[in-house]
């Protein structure tokens, strides 16, 4: 009887020794970024995170930490370049604090639509064109993917109708020579900042002028302190996805290809997504009764910065003029 029960015990130990071996194979990877749930950049860690559950059968686990819960863009950028944060998406813009050349992603008026942007992020040249141009120009991450929040929009307490209008206000911008060229050019004041200080600036006037995605005014409640959505459409807003190269260069040849596989989900899928959100976004703002300035005329804008395209583009180096020609020979 003694013997059988140890028999049993024994049993159960190795059914707990080989559970436990098995759990200590599933892996916990973080993935950051500064937007809330319910944004493009929430609908890209879902489309990641399912993927690679799904490849890696249960074995690679995302736990997405939305909000800025790990800090902002620019911060995020160095935890991942240092490894202690594993992905995180991120505006071309902001990474432009690391990589000066991805300034080129939000050259204004670079995309001519909504399809031209979902076209151009699928691209598998554009994508290799970014990816080296990563990997070449700073170390400690890897792009892996594209993604996007639609395009922005000066958002205000003022309409805004053409680009005599922006003349002298102060507008927050993302910190990149592109935007500090482009809104002097229109006669504007660029003033730069993270992303969660824009609410509060533009409450107490420092800021009179602030740009983004439908979605992301709506989400952070913008609207409550500027309640002029002007659809100026100036710039797409366009996201890289990273993974830093301690977790990369840890990774089997079969995990990186379902790391990969998982990342082009967000490319080939996200984008197409990210406008549905905006589509929404505005509905709800034109019911909640904000101002919706529909009708600027954007061609005021274009007169200013379409000779800035290939100057700037040149200006910021070799990857970025090759990214640009890549994006404006797509049809």
């Amino acid at each position: 009887m003694i013997a059988r029960s140890m028999r049993g015990l024994a049993a159960v130990a190795a059914m707990l020794f080989v559970t436990g071996a098995g759990a200590q194979e599933v892996k916990h990877y973080r993935f950051a970024y500064d937007q809330p749930r319910n944004t493009g950049y929430s609908i890209a860690g879902d489309l990641f995170a399912d993927k690679l559950k799904e490849l890696s059968k249960g074995t690679m686990i995302i736990d997405q930490y939305p909000g800025a819960q790990l800090g902002q863009e620019p911060q995020v950028l160095q935890l991942v370049k240092a490894g202690d944060v594993e992905f995180a998406i991120i505006s071309s813009a902001n990474t432009a604090t690391i990589s000066p050349q991805a300034g080129v992603m939000s050259l204004h008026f670079l995309f001519r639509d909504e399809n031209h942007v979902i076209k151009g992020l699928a691209d598998p040249r554009v994508f290799e064109a970014l990816k080296t141009m990563i990997d070449e120009t700073t170390q400690g991450l890897h792009v892996i993917a594209t993604g996007s929040q639609g395009v922005r929009h000066m958002y205000s307490k003022r309409e805004i109708h053409n680009v005599a209008d922006i003349k002298g206000l102060k507008v927050r911008v993302q910190a990149t020579a592109t935007e500090d060229t482009m809104f002097p050019a229109y006669g504007a004041q660029t003033v730069h900042m993270p992303f969660g200080s824009v609410y509060t600036s533009l409450q107490t006037g420092v800021v009179d002028v602030a740009e983004n995605s439908i979605n992301v005014y709506l989400v952070n409640k913008h609207y409550e302190v500027a309640p002029v959505l002007n659809i100026t459409e100036h710039e797409a807003n366009n996201a890289l996805v990273f993974i830093s190269d301690k977790l990369w260069q840890s990774l089997t040849p079969e995990q990186k290809g379902w790391v990969q596989t998982a990342a082009n989900e967000i490319s080939s899928k996200e984008p197409a997504k990210a406008f549905e959100l905006e589509r929404t976004a505005a509905e709800k703002l034109k019911k909640m009764g904000v101002k919706v300035v529909d009708n600027v005329d954007k061609k005021s804008f274009t007169a200013i910065a379409d000779p800035y395209l290939d100057k700037l583009a040149k200006e910021l180096g070799p990857h970025a003029e090759k990214i640009k020609n890549l994006i404006r020979s797509i049809n």
